[in-house]
């Protein structure tokens, strides 16, 4: 008899919804395993360097709440990943309570692992020192001062952990930092697909219906995998998936459209052939899962890079736009001097950080923007100061702020202003800014030793 797995996803993000009747429709076919992806690097860095969520613990509760009641009526494993987007202790801690909470309410029972993905400094350093973590293009060689720095570490697991906690019983797993696809290959892997379709079809599903043609809200995504092929649809009968929608899908948060590396191997999807089985239906065949000599785990670290001030201002002046770089130099040279005078240091390490984003010629790309020269009748300058204490920060974008307003330029005599601030304060504090602060990855012994699974009867 052929296998065939059956996997739910039932949504592109935790928090971010599906349709009730979405998940109705994928529950009446009977998946072997329902998962949802929580986390990301999206957001950027400051999820993981605080250990806070991105959705609200509303939002989350929500798709939580509806799953875990398909899960018990269905008696199949639950997988989420990447919890409390960052992925760290903090993230599988608050998932797990709401978990908790709901199978109180619910009166639910059901054995649960937390796998925990935040990494030990110390093993960090030795297998440093060891030569076996190696940095990702372009990050530069790690040393150990940037891992003691980091606020939290955490490492990709793949599939391994999640398979060894579901062999142990569990029914419902929290995974810490995880990659997407982990959560959805482990249960085809384990019940015996083949390995590529197993591995592509898992790359198809982790964003819900980010793979159909146009997805008009964060939804379900279903998949048959088999040995040598997997079939591919939307839950919602007004979405339709594509042989482009899926084979586009690839590229997505990938540089290469035919590869994507997991930690025990490489998606090759170089062969495969896409086939449209419906107008809402696709058939991938030709998918191959190439194992590597040896299991690299990615880490993603996050520091404090300072406290911050924020400051929006407008500008309208027809002179000032048509020298405007030079007025902007001219200004925070001239600043460097004030604040030198008022809070004896510059710019610079020990004193402070301050940017400024144009927004109407180039805030989004920079110096890639290619059409930079050209400006409209206004701009909105982003301007942010970065200081190590919230409280510094505020009082050096408070001087700014003043001086950039009257800030002046040779066609104008007096005192003009030249800024258009939309609130008042003109500064707002953002409080804590992380960086991301590493791009490397480890060579462990075994893919399981990074990461600890604690098993709960609920």
């Amino acid at each position: 008899m052929t296998t065939e797995v059956r996997v739910l996803s039932a949504t592109g993000m935790l928090g971010s919804g599906f349709l009730e009747s979405s998940l109705e429709r994928g529950v009446a076919l009977a998946p072997h395993v329902i998962a949802a992806d929580a986390g990301s690097t999206d957001g950027g860095p400051a999820y993981l360097g605080s250990g806070t969520p991105f959705f609200s613990r509303e939002a989350t509760a929500r798709d939580l709440r509806l799953m875990l009641r398909a899960r018990a009526r269905l008696g199949v494993p639950m997988i989420v990943g990447s919890c409390g987007f960052g992925g760290g202790n903090a993230g599988v801690d608050w998932i797990r309570d709401i978990v908790l909470e709901i199978a109180r309410e619910e009166g639910m029972h059901f054995r649960a692992a937390l796998i925990r993905s935040e990494q030990d400094k110390a093993y960090l350093k030795r297998r440093l020192r060891e030569g076996r973590i190696l940095p990702l293009h372009p990050a530069p060689p790690l040393a150990e001062a940037v891992i003691e720095r980091s606020a939290h570490i955490v490492g990709a697991m793949g599939h391994e952990p999640i398979v060894a906690a579901l062999e142990a019983g569990a029914e419902v797993v929290l995974a810490g930092r995880a990659t997407d696809t982990s959560l959805f290959a482990a249960v085809p892997l384990m019940r015996g697909a083949g390995a590529g379709p197993a591995w592509h079809a898992a790359k198809t599903l982790e964003c819900g219906t980010a793979a159909v043609v146009q997805r008009k809200r964060p939804d379900c995504l279903f998949a048959w995998v088999r040995e040598d092929h997997f079939d591919v649809a939307p839950c919602d009968p007004e979405m339709r998936c594509t042989p482009q929608s899926i084979a586009s899908h690839t590229l997505y948060e990938n540089a290469d459209p035919f590869l994507v590396t997991e930690p025990s191997g490489v998606i090759d999807t170089t062969e495969a052939t896409y086939e449209a089985i419906d107008d809402r239906s696709v058939r991938v065949r030709g998918s191959r899962f190439r194992p590597s000599e040896r299991v690299t785990i990615k880490l993603e670290g996050a520091e404090l890079a300072g406290y911050q001030s924020v400051i929006i201002a407008g500008v309208r002046e027809p002179y000032i736009l048509r020298q405007l770089d030079s007025w902007l130099d001219g200004m925070q040279a001239r600043f460097a001097e004030r604040a030198r005078e008022v809070f004896g240091f510059g710019p610079g390490p020990g004193g402070y950080d301050l940017r400024i984003r144009v927004y109407g010629r180039d805030g989004v790309m920079g110096k890639l923007e290619p059409r930079g020269d050209e400006l409209g009748h206004e701009v909105c300058l982003l301007i942010t100061v970065t200081t190590a204490r919230q409280e510094t920060s505020r009082a050096v974008a408070k001087s700014f702020a003043h001086l950039a307003l009257h800030y002046p330029i040779p066609e104008w005599g007096g005192l003009i202003s030249g800024l258009a601030f939309p609130f008042t304060p003109a500064e707002m504090d953002r409080g804590p800014v992380y960086r991301f602060n590493l791009h490397h990855v480890v060579q462990p012994d075994d893919p399981l030793e990074m990461f600890r699974t604690e098993m709960l009867e609920v």
